[in-house]
């Protein structure tokens, strides 16, 4: 990248995009956990893409509708105890492997890309009463709830998300250690690409004006979605926005654990 912004910073910027938004599918073959056998299939064409997902019917008429939402690099095979959790309260389920994840077509993703993907969910299958959304699937989803118009979801769940875009883009080129044209370069190329400054994706944003109930639920020892960028919204006493702290759980073992999705649950069930 350094070689190439010698010549072009822009060029070098546009490398960096694509590492950036490249979750780098695994080849290894995943068990399809048992729930996932009781699951109808569906499919949805998004930008040339087929995105593949589940669907869980509930035998109660008029179920609400909840949709998962997985995080980056991640896939909905690791929420398969939410989905069982879920239908045990007669909900009914839908999740959808992002593109570039699991056996939806693709190789990159992004926050826009990833937004348009649940909007999409949302245009097909909706309205759905809730969201469960994790990592960047939580910055999505925050984005797609200030896009749905009518019936938008009553309830969000975020599970340690990726709150404030520009750390991560900090982080990724603290660690790559590239040339600060490059950085530069690299957010011009976001503002045009999106037709928004960094500043837009941000979780922390929505919610400060959110219309629907809010779940925020981090651990504090979270390396990969720092738990600093949350801090500033604990003393805000924001009325529709509920946390639940934990510490020693970091990023990813945070909503596997029974407390977690336990919180959720009730969260979901409680009347607003």
């Amino acid at each position: 990248m350094n070689t190439v912004a010698l010549v072009s910073p822009h060029k070098a910027a546009l490398l960096a995009f694509d590492l950036f938004s490249n979750p780098f599918k695994s080849r290894a073959k995943k068990l399809e956990p048992a729930i996932f056998h009781k699951a109808i299939p569906l499919s949805l064409a998004l930008n040339q893409l087929i995105i593949r997902g589940y669907h869980w019917k509930s035998h109660q008429p008029k179920a609400k509708k909840i949709l998962i939402i997985h995080g980056f690099g991640s896939d909905v095979y690791k929420f398969d105890k939410y989905v069982d959790a879920l239908l045990k309260e007669k909900f009914e389920v839908f999740a959808f492997n992002a593109p570039g994840h699991g056996h939806s077509d693709g190789k990159r993703i992004n926050a826009l890309l990833y937004r348009d993907m649940i909007l999409e969910v949302v245009n097909q299958f909706g309205p759905f009463y809730g969201m469960i959304a994790h990592s960047l699937g939580g910055l999505a989803a925050s984005l797609s709830m200030e896009k749905i118009k009518n019936d938008p979801p009553l309830k969000l769940i975020l599970i340690a998300p990726a709150t404030e875009t520009k750390t991560a883009v900090e982080h990724f080129f603290n660690f790559l250690k590239v040339d600060k044209k490059i950085v530069t370069a690299f957010y011009e190329l976001i503002e045009a690409l999106a037709k928004q400054p960094i500043s837009y994706f941000s979780v922390a944003r929505v919610v400060q004006k959110a219309h629907f109930n809010t779940l925020w639920v981090h651990d504090e020892e979270d390396k990969i979605c720092s738990f600093d960028d949350v801090k500033p919204l604990l003393s805000e006493q924001l009325p529709k926005l509920e946390f639940f702290i934990t510490k020693g759980l970091g990023h990813n073992k945070i909503y596997k654990m029974d407390s977690t999705r336990d919180k959720i649950v009730h969260f979901l069930t409680t009347e607003i």
